[in-house]
C-alpha cells in the first residue's frame, strides 16, 4: 500500500512546488514589466513612436530630418505590424545598432547611436515590457519614402561604421554612484546629445563637440556642457532637477520647443533621485547662488504675486516707440509687463537665461509658436497675427532692450523659421558625390579600355 502511494505522494509534491513557484515567477515578470515601462519613459519612446490621436507605440508620427521625412515604426507586439516576432537579440540588435529584425538598417532618427550604452539589464527590462506590457496594434504605419540615395538603407551600414560607437557605458570609478547614474542617463537612455550636440555634413554627432550646443534647424538647444554650467553661476543642481520636472527653473529659465515636450513626456515622470543624477553629471560641483540669481529668483517671486504695471504708457511716450517696442507693449506687455517684469503671476523676462543664447531663433519661436506644457499656464503663438518684419522687431526689442543682448535676428531668418528651417544641402552633396564617383568610375574603365586596345 505504502509503495503504491509513493508515486502519488510524489507527484503531489511536485505540483504543490510548481504551485508555490508560479507566483513568484508572475511577481518578477510584473516587476520586470515596471521597470520597463520606466526605461521607455526615461528613453522617451512615446515622443516619436505615439503618434496624436493614436494608441500607443503604434507609430506613424511624422519625424522631420535634413533628408526628408522619417515615419515612425511601430513598435507594439503586434506580428503582424509590430515587433511581436523579434526575439531578445533581435530587439537588442535594434536598440544597440540600428538593425532591423529582417536585417534592414534604421535611420539615426532614433537615437540607436545613444541607446548602444544601454546595459543588458535593461534592454531585457524593455524588451519584457513591449512584449508583454505594451497592447499589440495590428496598424501600418505610413512608410518612409526618402528620396535617391537615402532610400537604400544598407548605405547606413557604411554610416554605421563610420561613426556608431557601439561600446556599452563604462562607470567611472573615481566618480560616485550618483554621477555614474547620470552619466549613463545623459550618455545613453535620455540620449540628450541628439539634440544639444552639432553634427557634421554626414549629420553624424561631432563627438569633440559632445553637448555644445546646436541648432535643431528652427529651436536652438544650448550648450550644456559641465564648462560652460560652472562658469553660469545662476545654474545649480538643484535648478537644473527643478527644470527637467517642471519647465521652470528659480533662475527665470523656462523650457520650450522640443525639450519642452522631453520634459512634458519624460523628465517630469522620472524619479527625483535620476533627475538629481543628471544634474550632478552635468553640472559636477553644486553651485553657490550669485546675487544675480537671488535677484532672479526674487524677481520670479514677486511674480507669483500681484504685480503693478510698471513703465511709461502714456501717448507720447508711445510716440517715441521703436516698432519694436510699440508690438511688443501691443502683444506681450499684458502678460510679462511693459518692462518685462512679469505681471500677475505670469513669467518676467529679465534675467531669463533664453536672452543669454548665442542665437536669438528661441525667442522668435517662441513669439512664432507659442509655449504649451502639458499643465500649467501657456503663452499662444502669434503666427497667425504677426509678420515676419513684426516678429523680428519684437525679438530684437526684447534681445536688446530686456536681456541687454546684442544679438539679432533679421526677417528672412523668422521667415525660414516660420518654414520650418533651412533646406539641408545633404541631398545634392549625396547625388553630387554619386554623380562624381560615377565619373572616375567611366575614366577608370575608359583607361583600362584603352590599355587592352594597345
Amino acid at each position: 500500500m505504502v509503495n503504491r502511494l509513493k508515486p502519488l505522494l510524489t507527484c503531489t509534491t511536485l505540483a504543490l512546488m510548481l504551485a508555490a513557484a508560479l507566483p513568484a515567477h508572475a511577481d518578477d515578470q510584473a516587476a520586470q514589466i515596471k521597470r520597463g515601462e520606466y526605461l521607455a519613459i526615461a528613453g522617451d519612446c512615446g515622443a516619436c513612436h505615439s503618434g496624436e490621436g493614436k494608441a500607443a507605440f503604434s507609430g506613424g508620427h511624422a519625424i522631420t530630418s535634413p533628408i526628408g521625412t522619417i515615419y515612425s515604426t511601430n513598435i507594439t507586439p503586434s506580428k503582424v505590424a509590430g515587433i511581436g516576432n523579434y526575439s531578445e537579440a533581435q530587439f537588442a540588435a535594434a536598440l544597440r545598432e540600428g538593425k532591423r529584425g529582417d536585417g534592414a538598417q534604421l535611420y539615426p532618427a532614433m537615437p540607436y547611436t545613444a541607446y548602444a550604452k544601454l546595459s543588458d539589464a535593461d534592454v531585457a527590462d524593455l524588451y519584457a515590457y513591449f512584449m508583454h506590457g505594451v497592447k499589440a496594434v495590428d496598424t501600418r504605419p505610413q512608410a518612409t519614402e526618402l528620396p535617391f540615395p537615402f532610400n537604400l538603407r544598407f548605405s547606413m551600414a557604411a554610416w554605421n561604421l563610420l561613426f556608431l560607437d557601439n561600446q556599452p557605458f563604462t562607470p567611472d570609478a573615481s566618480k560616485s554612484a550618483e554621477w555614474n547614474r547620470g552619466a549613463y542617463l545623459v550618455e545613453g537612455l535620455t540620449h540628450c546629445s541628439t539634440c544639444h550636440t552639432p553634427r557634421n555634413f554626414l549629420m553624424a554627432e561631432q563627438a569633440d563637440k559632445n553637448l555644445q550646443g546646436a541648432s535643431l534647424g528652427t529651436w536652438f538647444a544650448p550648450d550644456i556642457t559641465a564648462a560652460t554650467l560652472q562658469q553660469n553661476q545662476r545654474w545649480t543642481q538643484q535648478s537644473l532637477a527643478e527644470y527637467l520636472a517642471t519647465g521652470h527653473a528659480d533662475n527665470g529659465a523656462t523650457a520650450g520647443g522640443p525639450m519642452l515636450e522631453a520634459i512634458d513626456k519624460s523628465f517630469s515622470r522620472m524619479t527625483a533621485e535620476d533627475r538629481a543624477a543628471i544634474a550632478s553629471y552635468l553640472l559636477p560641483e553644486a553651485q553657490v547662488a550669485s546675487a544675480s540669481a537671488s535677484a532672479s529668483a526674487s524677481a520670479s517671486a514677486s511674480a507669483n504675486k500681484l504685480t503693478p504695471v510698471s513703465g511709461d504708457d502714456t501717448p507720447a511716450a508711445f510716440n517715441g516707440m521703436s516698432s519694436g517696442e510699440k508690438l511688443y507693449n501691443s502683444n506681450c506687455a499684458a502678460c510679462h509687463n511693459l518692462q518685462g517684469s512679469g505681471l500677475n503671476g505670469l513669467p518676467p523676462l529679465k534675467g531669463h537665461p533664453v536672452l543669454e543664447k548665442p542665437t536669438a531663433d528661441n525667442v522668435a519661436m517662441a513669439i512664432l509658436q507659442g509655449v504649451w506644457p502639458e499643465k500649467g499656464q501657456g503663452m499662444i503663438g502669434f503666427a497667425g497675427s504677426l509678420d515676419d518684419n513684426q516678429i523680428a522687431d519684437i525679438t530684437n526689442y526684447v534681445m536688446k532692450d530686456i536681456g541687454h543682448s546684442q544679438v539679432q535676428i533679421t526677417a528672412d531668418r523668422v521667415k525660414t523659421l516660420r518654414n520650418g528651417g533651412e533646406a539641408s544641402p545633404l541631398l545634392l552633396l549625396a547625388r553630387g558625390g554619386m554623380a562624381a564617383g560615377a565619373v572616375v568610375v567611366l575614366i577608370a574603365l575608359f583607361w583600362w579600355w584603352r590599355r587592352r586596345r594597345r
